[in-house]
């Protein structure tokens, strides 16, 4: 296993600047997922860890030495992709074992290598078979068992799992999850989908337009997101944005919105007098609820309810702001029906009105 680090990594292709001098750090045998919509820079960094890529500038370091100059074979990098790419014409037995044979291990150590992998990844009926006679998920566990029996240094998967349904891919999580627990591989694994970077990764690296907005834990990502873009991005169904006005009042600092003054929270003082007149005010569904009388309640019309059977999706317009709440199956009020929302004060959060602009294209 190996730890990385990378110093102001940069890449350009051309005029165009994919990743702008990003820093980070990831631990030996740590899950590591970067998450990011399409065009964030989040493949091009997996890339130039992998060596893939030539870094435009700064470094990156394997255990503290330098592998600008390390060629992809020799970072001792494994890699699984979105399409697998199994040799249909051989034998599964010999597409775990196809990069041993290119390394030149002897015949008595690829047997033992190979049935080993497939022992631990479950695979070991299957070897005699040919690709074609494997189901999509079957064949995803062969691409990660060729990858990973080479023992390597660096385990990095590029949306392995975004092909298969809606099933396999709980299945392979845990599957990948249980690779980790069972191997300790250092793992970068890179996803525009935030549930599975939530689900599977020990950190996630957040990406958009070429930076890191916030690498931290999951509950901290979701629940103390660094700014209006993390906050946009991570979550589901999509957390809540509402214009408001910051203002002193009564020896703290509270918000109007739609006419109404609603007190912050202690915790969110020092924010307010740094974000000063213009705010952005943002809550998740599940921390909003259909009537009661807690300290934040606005009042506003449904517009619709979406019946899931575990859970009631219920959009309320509160002038024209659309709010999304998550509430029980037994909560379906009518469309056009009157109700007051309360807001959780403690899941409140609050950034600079500048930020909007990062959040459009996530609440269009």
């Amino acid at each position: 296993m190996a730890s990385i680090r990378a110093e102001k990594l940069v890449k350009r292709y051309g005029a165009f600047q994919a990743v702008h001098g990003i820093d980070f750090e990831i631990a030996d045998g740590e899950f590591v997922a970067i998450l990011g919509p399409s065009g964030c820079g989040k493949s091009s960094t997996m890339r130039m860890i992998a060596g893939l890529e030539t870094l435009t500038e700064g470094a990156i370091y394997f255990d503290g030495k330098r592998v600008n100059d390390v060629r992809a074979r020799d970072r001792n990098v494994a890699m699984s992709f979105e399409s697998y790419a199994l040799y249909p014409t051989i034998s599964i037995y010999e597409n775990i074992a196809f990069p041993l044979r290119s390394a030149n291990v002897d015949n008595r150590e690829i047997d033992r290598q190979v049935r080993d992998i497939a022992e631990k990844m479950e695979l070991t009926p299957l070897l005699d078979l040919k690709p074609k006679e494997l189901s999509s998920g079957q064949a995803q566990r062969v691409g990660l068992a060729r990858a990973l029996v080479r023992n390597p240094a660096v385990f990095l998967l590029d949306e392995p799992i975004s092909h298969l349904d809606t099933r396999q891919r709980y299945r392979m999580r845990r599957f990948i999850k249980s690779l980790h627990q069972k191997f300790d591989y250092t793992m970068i694994y890179v996803t525009h989908d935030q549930e599975e970077a939530l689900a599977l990764a020990e950190r996630v690296m957040v990406m958009s337009d070429g930076e890191i907005q916030q690498m931290a834990v999951p509950d901290e990502v979701y629940a103390r997101p660094r700014n209006a873009f993390v906050a946009g991005f991570v979550g589901e169904p999509p957390i809540n944005f509402f214009d408001c006005r910051v203002a002193a009042a009564n020896g703290g600092w509270g918000i109007e919105f739609e006419g109404r003054k609603l007190a912050l929270p202690e915790r969110l003082h020092a924010a307010a007098q740094a974000i000063g007149d213009g705010g952005l005010a943002a809550i998740r569904p599940h921390f909003l609820s259909i009537g009661g009388d807690g300290p934040l309640h606005v009042d506003g019309k449904v517009f619709i309810t979406e019946e899931l059977q575990d859970q009631n999706l219920i959009f309320v317009d509160v002038g024209d702001t659309r709010f999304t709440l998550v509430a029980h199956p037994s909560v379906t009020p009518r469309r056009g029906e009157a109700v007051r929302v309360s807001i959780d004060p403690e899941h409140l959060l609050l950034f600079p009105r500048s930020q909007a602009g990062k959040i459009e294209s996530l609440v269009a």
